[in-house]
């Protein structure tokens, strides 16, 4: 541990990735590290010159400032270059076109944390797997971190709490340290499998939850979609080998919760949007940044398919999300089951 060098990276300049660099920032000067080194990789020129040069995301995070100590590169080579820590924080879909560069470049000590909340279309791989694939990164060199952390909020330093999961519970640590500050609390634990897939599955629950929201549909129908949501959720957890407990924490119940009710959640959002008529293209337009939830969904359904887990929410947002299935007609479907002890539904 010792060995691990202290300049911390991500990879991400959206919302969620601003504000967790400026987490790591808060927390190092909590810490009274001398002279901090809190790099950001953006994709736009002009996303890294504005956190740079005035230390603002106008794009994101308008009325944030930022801490001095960070600055932000468009040179992903650069950026992850002599860091002990390398976040991820862009979508699902183009983690695996990064991890070249971030392989040639990353430091034999350096740790791995994923913030992503998706699947890889194609191979439902999560993203701890397309890391041990890709980067041959060993379990005890990565880490997620999920939980109801709604970007905005922890921006403007609201309180909240998150989960750290790694298979080794001193890199969880290690990462726990390097989070933990005033206003943001990490909680550790070793279930990565069931903490990657709550995060993936919770986006896909608050499109159905957004769609309620756009036909006029009450909280009864809304609180009957989370529930059944957590139930299928928790299916495929446990068939993947994840722990029962993760789904009553934060990264389960906690996540799933906030995405559900928050009008800051992009997937409830692109959901409403949905509800009230607009086409996938035009509800994706509205959006600033991925709602991956509607990128991630074939991927959890094909997923649990494979395992012979019944997802009849998921199956339905797939449906809805390939044009094959009017949002009109969604009430009835989720509801058309067989009946059924709650217990075995």
């Amino acid at each position: 541990m010792n060995a691990r060098p202290e300049k911390l990276v991500v990879v991400g300049a959206g919302s969620w990735g601003t504000t967790f660099a400026k987490v790591l920032a808060d927390s190092a000067i909590e810490r009274g590290v001398v002279e901090p080194e809190i790099v950001l990789w953006a994709r736009r020129p002009e996303v890294a010159e504005d956190i740079t040069a005035r230390k603002r995301n106008t794009d994101y995070l308008p009325d944030i400032d930022l801490p001095a100590c960070l600055s932000a590169t468009t040179d992903l080579a650069e950026a992850v270059a002599g860091a002990g820590l390398v976040v991820l924080a862009i979508p699902a879909q183009e983690v695996r076109g990064h991890l070249p560069t971030i392989r040639a470049h990353l430091d034999p000590a350096a740790v791995v944390v994923s913030l992503v909340k998706g699947l890889e279309r194609g191979t439902d791989a999560r993203m701890s797997e397309l890391c041990a694939e890709e980067l041959g990164l060993p379990d005890e060199r990565f880490a997620v971190v999920s939980g109801p952390n709604l970007a905005l909020e922890i921006a403007r330093q609201e309180p909240t709490a998150t989960v750290v999961a790694s298979a080794d519970p001193a890199t969880a640590e290690w990462i726990a340290v390097r989070t933990s500050g005033p206003y943001f609390r990490p909680y550790t634990n070793t279930d990565v499998t069931g903490v990657e897939i709550c995060g993936v599955v919770k986006n896909v629950i608050a499109l159905a939850v957004g769609i309620c929201d756009g036909l006029g549909y009450g909280d009864n129908s809304k609180a009957s979609v989370i529930t059944r949501g957590l139930a299928e959720t928790a299916r495929l957890v446990e068939s993947l080998g994840g722990q029962a407990e993760t789904l009553a924490g934060l990264a389960g119940l906690g996540d799933l919760v906030a995405t559900c009710a928050s009008p800051l959640s992009r997937n409830r959002t692109a959901g409403r949007h949905l509800g009230q008529g607009l086409s996938v293209e035009e509800a994706t337009a509205r959006l600033k940044q991925t709602a991956e939830g509607m990128k991630s969904v074939s991927a959890v359904v094909d997923l649990a398919r494979r395992h012979g887990v019944e997802m009849p929410i998921s199956e339905a947002m797939n449906a809805v999300i390939a044009g094959a299935l009017d949002v009109d007609t969604l009430a009835g479907l989720l509801l058309a089951r067989d009946l059924k002890p709650e217990g075995r539904s």
